[in-house]
């Protein structure tokens, strides 16, 4: 046993302070920035940058078009890789050998900025597993325009935690433009999506801000999913406020057996099967299936443990422009047989489960529309239809659905201003 004059003493306040400081300050120093420029053996010089990539580094990507025919990824936390403009570093993979993404991120604390991803044989940028992940000032882009064969996801974050994506461009994924699915704290803002399938979409996720977006010329601009047979279930706590969500106006592209096929050209904010939803303060028009769709998971499934009902949406003080007006595929077919056209403005299916129907909903799972005198409502009643056939028709009295639910709180991240 060593003597006490052996046993170290610890260090006082001050002494380990100035310790913690030459400790941050060496590694500031110690930093690298591994800059890689175009040109022949471009693709090697990027992997091995990412490869030897320590926490605090910096890969730079200097500007101009790298042709590129293997994809990249990143499994070392802390590092940021970095562009000089989304249209002044491209990253084509027009040529890409395999089907994989063109960059896949495995690490925490990574911060992507500043460059172009093109035509990737697979998804665009794909994060797994991550925390704190940002993607910052990017471009994501099939350039032949909207094909099935396009890769499915733009910007596609998965399984990962406090995810921020600002000021992002996708155009032309298969599936979706901005994708986040099973994560939990998440910021999509500032972001443009365009002819993609799904423009942005939030699936079997927690906590999520979608604001300050445009979502054009996609199928359907904006989709708030949860879906049975997934790790992560029970999407909950959603804001989607202050976008402009308009002219949604491009065929379905989506390969035959993806869930979004059941997309209309035409939908403007989509909520399905997920809970604690609220959609404000946006701004739809030129929507020709409709501007807000609510409705239950369609498909058979089996999984016990998933609710392929809504549960407490609130929709109110959005700003509805010209809509409606060309319902499309089996899902606008549905919605006139029971209503006509016009479509309304907000369109619910009505569907709840069989116990709910005969009894009651209780009120923080209910449904709540609160909207500028004008705006049309129609609660399809698809359960009255199965059950009494005979003698049912849709609600069309907005009125009904006064009412509002308590806002979730503002999704705050680490990496984001130290809020």
């Amino acid at each position: 046993m060593p003597s006490p004059s052996c046993v170290p003493k610890p260090l006082p306040a001050a002494a380990a302070l100035a310790f913690s400081t030459l400790v941050f300050s060496a590694t500031a120093v110690f930093a690298a920035d591994h800059r890689v420029e175009p040109g022949e053996g471009a693709n090697e010089r990027l992997i091995e940058a990412l490869i030897l990539a320590e926490p605090g580094d910096t890969v730079t990507i200097a500007a101009g078009r790298y042709d590129l025919t293997d994809g990249l990824s990143l499994d070392v936390d802390n590092v940021t890789v970095r562009g000089e403009g989304a249209e002044r570093t491209v990253l084509s993979f027009k040529g890409q050998t395999g089907a994989g993404e063109g960059l896949l991120i495995t690490s925490d604390k990574v911060i992507l900025r500043d460059f172009a991803v093109e035509d990737t044989k697979g998804d665009g940028i794909k994060s797994k597993g991550s925390n704190e992940i940002t993607f910052r000032d990017l471009r994501v882009e099939w350039t032949n325009g909207p094909h099935e064969d396009n890769g499915a996801y733009g910007v596609y974050p998965v399984s990962s935690k406090n995810v921020l994506i600002d000021n992002v461009l996708v155009r032309g994924a298969s599936d979706a433009g901005i994708y986040v699915g099973q994560s939990e704290d998440i910021i999509v803002r500032n972001s443009t999506a365009e002819y993609n399938v799904a423009g942005i979409e939030i699936e079997n996720s927690f906590r999520a801000d979608v604001y300050g977006n445009t979502a054009t010329h996609n199928t359907g601009g904006i989709l708030i999913f949860d879906l049975p047979n997934l790790p992560v279930q029970g999407g909950h706590d959603i804001r989607v406020f202050d976008n402009d969500v308009m002219d949604n106006d491009t065929p379905n592209f989506a390969p035959e057996g993806n869930i979004v096929g059941i997309v209309p050209k035409g939908m403007g904010i989509m909520v399905m099967a997920n809970r604690n939803v609220h959609v404000f303060g946006n701004r739809l028009s030129g929507n020709g299936t409709t501007h807000v769709l609510i409705a239950a998971y369609p498909n058979d499934y089996d999984d016990d443990s998933y609710m392929f009902v809504p549960r407490g949406v609130y929709v109110h003080d959005n700003d509805y422009g010209d809509g409606g007006f060309a319902p499309d595929g089996e899902v606008g077919k549905i919605i006139t047989d029971v209503i006509g056209e016009p479509v309304p403005d907000i369109v619910w299916d009505g569907v709840t489960r069989i116990p709910e129907y005969f009894s009651w909903v209780s009120a923080e799972n209910r449904i709540y529309i609160s909207e500028p005198e004008g705006t049309s409502f129609a609660n399809l009643k698809m359960i009255s239809q199965m059950l009494l056939p005979w003698g049912w028709w849709p609600d069309t009295d907005i009125a009904d659905y006064a009412g509002s639910l308590p806002e979730p709180e503002p999704v705050k991240l680490p990496q984001d201003g130290g809020a």
